[in-house]
């Protein structure tokens, strides 16, 4: 289940809660508390004033310091903000375990468990002006659509763009955390799609990852579907090098 509340986006996971919020905020109580620039995790329950993000994690059973210790052991690094926490051996098990299961949901948000040095999170990419009046189009998984990165924040889907109607399931027959965050960005801008499944008025989302889950809820990489009309990928126009 997600939920928007307060500037709060709300996750329940397997295993735990997760929330996130804009910028620097104090450690919760019961929870592990991760500060993040970008994609990069820069704290673990210490506050990092430079932080862009703060993402909390509420075990549902586990010791929060026992996630915590699984979380800083995969970031790694000289740089990162953590006081080391004492961890019985066999919380080790556990904790790991809980952290892979809620991979998939910190991947989502867009969130990296690697040393910045060591692996580089996913490949950046830039803005430019020369790209704004570029039109960029797919027909990635049945979709037909057509984008504009016209500002730095804002991808401007057209109106007319076919979308996947239905999500695949998991095996379980429950929804993946890519079509949860899909659907809350669907229900978003529900006055703007057709019982067709086809945009009706031209959508603004923030991303190209928002515009990958939005029209085929995500599972590819977005900056290798969108092409000009030579055939040259958004990622080829604004990856930096």
């Amino acid at each position: 289940m997600t939920t928007w509340h307060d500037e709060i986006l709300t996750l329940t996971a397997p295993g735990a809660t997760v929330r996130v919020q804009a910028g620097a905020q104090p450690p919760l109580p019961g929870a592990v508390s991760l500060y993040l620039t970008g994609a990069q995790v820069v704290g673990v329950d210490q506050l990092v004033e430079a932080a862009t993000r703060t993402l909390t994690i509420e075990p549902a059973e586990l010791e929060p310091r026992y996630l915590a210790a699984a979380i800083a052991a995969a970031v790694g690094g000289p740089k990162l903000a953590y006081t080391a926490q004492p961890v019985p051996g066999n919380m080790k098990r556990p904790a790991a375990a809980l952290l892979s299961a809620l991979l998939p949901a910190l991947t989502v948000l867009g969130v990296t468990l690697a040393p910045a040095k060591k692996r580089p999170a996913k490949a950046a990419h830039r803005w430019s002006k020369a790209v704004a009046d570029v039109a960029f189009t797919t027909t990635f998984a049945g979709t037909q659509a057509t984008v504009y990165w016209q500002r730095r924040n804002e991808m401007r889907l057209l109106a007319g763009s076919r979308m996947k109607p239905e999500p695949e399931m998991n095996a379980d027959g429950s929804l993946g955390f890519s079509a949860r965050f899909a659907a809350q960005l669907r229900g978003e801008h529900q006055t703007a799609i057709g019982p067709d499944f086809v945009t009706t008025a031209d959508i603004i989302l923030k991303s190209t990852n928002e515009v990958g889950l939005f029209l085929y809820f995500g599972t590819t990489n977005s900056w290798l579907q969108f092409k000009d009309a030579a055939g040259r990928t958004l990622d080829d126009w604004t990856v930096v090098k």
